[in-house]
């Protein structure tokens, strides 16, 4: 790793030799944290005499894998629909109330409206997973992979309800009514409460280490190269124009880094809802241009999800890629969400908790739907040619209505990573706040900075994909088992505030 580090220092000036020097770098932290982050449980066997061949992986023709921190959230997501009583159902319509203004007033504790909350972590889950996420998803699982990112996004509703409302209730705000708020808080204050104050503390600092990790990598990484390489695409830039671009982007997000959760807040609740109107409004365009196709491909992709011919194994790829594209996509379980919705003003945590849901709903089950079925719909997962992946496919799909539509979708990925990046820069800050304190708040700013640069010039989008991921997942260990130990309390509350809501107690 020092090798590489020194051999980007020495190419800085050969534009060529930096990118693959970076993305050297990266590839040595990526093989280190592999084997410890995303170890892999044998759970299908293709040809296999027995069950214990499939964990032996001997005498199998193939055998599917699911990384052990996916099947994590695949659980953790079950749980929690089950244990709050599909409360992703029960409270969805209450969470567009709240967001639409019905319960709220300037003078309940706070920084930032309900809608300005959950634009803010809107932003940072509807990115370039909607579009370059899904596209991996089915170019790795097939149309099938869509279905199961909608199953993995309803159930990640209850998870984001769950963590919102603990980041609500255990959030401080100091002298200046500014809020300090996330799974730090409910990880070290809620279970000191359960007298496992050791543990709570022990889970907050792991949680925070990731949380930099996934904003240097998921929130930072993945948005930076995807965006610089859709721009190179559609505009055929050169190596040299590829290191100015990045250099132009790490700068423009340095100059809204330090604007803090206010600047950011006004910023995604202006930027989120026009590009979501720009991207859904192209969508449906390619999808009525293909409107005699489209039953085709729901058919194919609940075949691909379902059928018997999926159990010999392409099930298995299709519920993996599925729930952890999803789980990329939407955040839910990962912690990073009660960051952005602890500074919401209310007194009541499950309120937060019930506009929270909405994301997932939004973010996968929505807009991941709409990007599947046009990639599904329009054939290109099929075939689509060399070195064409992620947001690329996505791309092509768009331009086999109109050819200009390029033009279009990297205005859209372009707003989505920069809204993506910069509510995930102010998650790491919170994060980094919580270990170092506010005395080295602008070492942090400059590396982020420099890793929007990086992420820009590396040209392998697989690496940068299985990088982000290992680097966001890890959020959700420390964070779940937290989840867990809280349930109760999470589960009491919700009958407590359902009560109130029955009675007439809140006004509207």
């Amino acid at each position: 790793m020092i090798s590489a580090y020194f051999s980007i220092i020495s190419a800085f000036m050969d534009y060529k030799a930096l990118g693959k020097s970076i993305e050297n770098f990266f590839k040595e932290i990526s093989d280190t944290l592999e084997g410890v982050l995303f170890y892999k449980i044998p759970i299908w066997g293709e040809g296999c005499q027995n069950f214990t061949d499939i964990f032996k992986e001997s005498g199998c023709e193939s055998v599917q894998q699911i990384p052990l921190v996916v099947l994590w959230l695949i659980v953790g997501g079950i749980f929690f629909t089950f244990r709050l009583n599909f409360v992703n159902l029960r409270m969805f319509r209450h969470g567009i109330d709240v967001v639409s203004g019905k319960y709220s007033k300037d003078s309940d504790p706070g920084q930032i409206s309900h809608f300005q909350a959950l634009s803010a972590a809107v932003s940072a889950t509807v990115g370039l997973g909607n579009i370059a996420g899904v596209a991996f998803a089915v170019a790795i699982g097939g149309p099938g992979a869509v279905i199961w990112m909608m199953i993995a996004g309803f159930m990640g509703m209850s998870l984001k309800f769950a963590e919102v409302t603990l980041g609500q209730k255990y959030r401080t705000i100091d002298e200046d009514g500014k809020v300090q708020g996330g799974a730090f808080n409910y990880l070290e204050r809620g279970l000191k409460e359960l007298n496992l104050r050791r543990l709570g503390k022990f889970l907050a600092i792991i949680f925070a280490v990731a949380c930099l990790g996934g904003a240097f990598g998921a929130g930072n990484l993945f948005q930076s190269n995807q965006s610089v390489k859709m721009l190179s695409s559609t505009f055929g830039a050169s190596e040299q124009i590829k290191f100015i671009v990045s250099m132009m982007l790490a700068v423009c997000i340095g100059i809204v880094l330090f604007g803090g959760i206010r600047r950011i807040a006004n910023v995604a609740s202006k930027i989120v809802p026009f590009m979501a109107i720009i991207y859904i409004t192209a969508a449906i365009v390619v999808l009525v241009s293909n409107y005699a196709l489209i039953p085709d491909a729901v058919i194919a992709m609940f075949k691909g999800a379902f059928t018997d011919d999926a159990f010999k194994g392409g099930l298995i790829g299709a519920i993996i890629a599925g729930f952890q594209r999803a789980a990329f996509s939407n955040e839910a379980g990962l912690g990073s969400a009660p960051i952005a919705h602890s500074a919401a003003k209310t007194t009541e945590p499950v309120r937060e908790g019930c506009v929270a849901l909405l994301e997932p709903f939004i973010d996968t089950i929505v807009i991941c739907f709409m990007t599947g079925l046009i990639i599904t719909v329009t054939g290109v997962y099929a075939n689509p040619g060399e070195n064409i992946d992620g947001v690329l496919l996505t791309s092509m799909a768009f331009a086999t209505v109109i050819d200009w539509f390029p033009y279009v979708l990297t205005l859209c990925i372009v707003l989505f990573a920069f809204s993506t990046m910069i509510t995930w820069s102010y998650y790491g800050e919170i994060a980094w706040q919580y270990l170092f304190g506010k005395k080295l708040i602008s070492l942090y700013h400059l590396i982020f900075v420099a890793i929007v640069f990086a992420g820009g010039v590396v040209k392998d989008a697989g690496l940068i994909l299985g990088l982000s991921d290992m680097l966001l997942f890890t959020m959700a260990i420390p964070n779940i088992i937290g989840l867990y130990l809280l349930s109760n309390k999470i589960s009491a509350d919700l009958k407590s505030y359902q009560h109130k809501l029955a009675s007439g107690k809140f006004e509207k």
